[in-house]
């Protein structure tokens, strides 16, 4: 028989608040809260280190409190709106009266992280403060938050892998199961939500961690972002080789979900939204080195 592991029987509610007949919270915007609590106390710990950086902390605490509120702004508006262009602009062009309804899901990355941009481009100019200082201060406090939203979506069971035959492979519930090719009667699949996780949250996150608080790297300006943009576009483009494309994008002529085809090569949309980031990354990288 198949080697391979159930699904754990975990509740998508955290846990239930006795008001209004219980509210409940579900892991994933625990995922969120934490996620921008942990970050927040990243960015407080580095402006307090004043010997880190080359001319002093670019900013006070309270001020990486007041962006916080901006932040959060960019996050939720800009991954709703990212997933509505990005992902399902037919349907919502179509009942636009459904973009709001942030509860029944639809979050993008890639838009998040252009509203997160937007707030911070139009924070520091107010506030007169050094952008690419401020960059570097978000591409270490991001992570976590990766690493938990990859967490919750596992819990949920959403954004699921390929089918697969190897030993971790995940036996998904609910509509996993469905359209699945049985293997030895089981559809089991890549627990692609635990690889980015492990990639974006762990490595790439332990990563720069590591760099700015040991290895001096707040010192030159855009190169912890320059190595967020290009660890991050990395990893999304690799697990997009295990994770199951968005089903707008599977026909029985596609059933991988490419939207880009090269000769008999294909690209996902996540791909494609990531090479940018690679490459912006890499540019970054070298741009800010040879600067310095």
């Amino acid at each position: 028989m198949l080697a391979a592991i159930p699904f754990p029987d975990i509740s998508p509610n955290a846990f239930v608040i006795p008001i209004f007949g219980g509210l409940p919270l579900r892991w994933y915007a625990l995922a969120y809260i934490v996620g921008i609590i942990i970050g927040w106390r990243i960015a407080v710990a580095a402006v307090k280190r004043a010997a880190i950086w080359a001319n002093g902390a670019p900013m006070t605490q309270e001020q990486v409190e007041d962006l916080l509120t901006w932040i959060i702004i960019g996050i939720i508006g800009g991954g709703r709106l990212g997933y509505v262009i990005f992902y399902a602009p037919k349907h919502y062009f179509t009942n636009p009266g459904d973009i709001i309804r942030v509860w029944d899901g639809g979050m993008a990355f890639h838009g998040g992280f252009l509203g997160v941009v937007l707030a911070v481009y139009v924070y520091s100019r107010r506030h007169g403060l050094r952008l690419g200082n401020i960059a570097d201060i978000l591409a270490i406090a991001v992570p976590p938050g990766l690493l938990l939203g990859r967490l919750a979506n596992f819990v949920n069971a959403e954004l699921w892998g390929r089918p697969s035959d190897l030993p971790w492979a995940v036996i998904f519930p609910g509509q996993a199961a469905q359209d699945c090719p049985l293997i030895q009667g089981l559809c089991a699949r890549h627990p692609s939500q635990l690889y980015e996780a492990a990639l974006e949250g762990l490595i790439l996150g332990g990563a720069l961690l590591y760099l700015a608080f040991r290895r001096g790297w707040f010192k030159t300006p855009w190169a912890l972002t320059g190595l967020f943009f290009a660890g991050y576009g990395a990893a999304r483009f690799i697990v997009e080789y295990f994770r199951q494309a968005d089903a707008q994008f599977i026909t029985p002529e596609n059933p991988l979900g490419h939207v880009v085809r090269l000769g008999d090569i294909g690209i996902t949309m996540g791909q494609v939204l990531s090479l940018p980031m690679l490459i912006i990354g890499l540019a970054l990288l070298i741009w800010a080195f040879r600067r310095a």
